[in-house]
């Protein structure tokens, strides 16, 4: 695969920074997309440079609907033809009981992995299907599939990600635009930073004892389902550390 236009986001960080290296390094254009972009502007003009690639860095929070609306209709017209949209922007806050949970927490959850997935699809969809052609990856969770204890509104975040993806699927049946959901299990990113607020120590102790999955191991997962022939659809992978069973049976040494 080479030559493809490619929107990213939450492309700072994690799988999302990983899939953007990947996809450069293959030759392929990039739009990313992320709250923080210093570190992407770094890299999109070393990748431009290197693979004689385009990369267009833009600040956006996917929460705001208003803003997403501005992007696209300020774009330049080398992005009206998206052939893949990697849906990566989303986190999890907190490890809770619900009477015990940040409302706050809750809500950018909420606004981010539902809602913020929502906004991007229904503006690259539109012209996937102008185009009769594209690709939809979500970034779900094994969370999806299984509820935890003290995690229960980002499991629900993770099992409506599971559900539009599938969704998606069924109304694009007509199409040749193609929908996948990643689910995977534990990834040592800055995933469990952010949800311990910042507390390293205690994110550090989520991935003692076992072997994670890293982001480059996403994206060459994420890279191998879009590069699939035409007709061949992957919808679903499930990837989990071989120590991993599920999102609560894991064994660590």
């Amino acid at each position: 695969m080479k030559n493809e236009k490619i929107i990213i986001t939450g492309a700072s960080s994690g799988i999302g920074f990983s899939c953007a290296s990947l996809f450069a390094e293959k030759g392929n254009n990039l739009l990313l997309l992320s709250r923080n972009i210093e570190k992407l502007k770094k890299e999109a003009a070393k990748w431009e440079k290197d693979y004689g690639i385009r990369v267009d860095v833009y600040s956006l929070d996917v929460r705001d609907y208003q803003a997403i609306d501005k992007l696209f209709s300020q774009l330049p017209d080398f992005w009206n033809d998206v052939d893949i949209l990697i849906n990566n922007a989303g986190l999890a806050l907190g490890l809770e009981k619900i009477w015990e949970g940040d409302r706050t927490d809750w809500d950018t959850m909420i606004d981010t992995n539902i809602k913020g997935l929502l906004y991007m699809s229904r503006f690259v969809v539109q012209k996937m299907r102008a185009r009769n052609k594209g690709h939809i990856i979500n970034i779900g969770s094994i969370a999806g599939t299984q509820v935890y204890e003290n995690g229960v509104v980002y499991c629900a975040t993770k099992a409506a990600v599971k559900f539009i993806s599938d969704g998606l699927r069924i109304e694009l049946v007509d199409t040749p635009i193609k929908v996948t959901n990643i689910q995977p299990g534990l990834v040592e990113t800055n995933f469990s930073i952010v949800r311990f607020h910042n507390d390293i120590k205690r994110a550090e102790k989520v991935y003692q004892g076992i072997e994670a999955l890293s982001g480059n191991d996403i994206a060459e997962i994420i890279y191998f389902v879009a590069d699939t022939k035409p007709h061949v659809q992957i919808a679903e992978v499930t990837v989990m550390p071989t120590n991993q069973a599920s999102p609560i049976s894991i064994y660590k040494k």
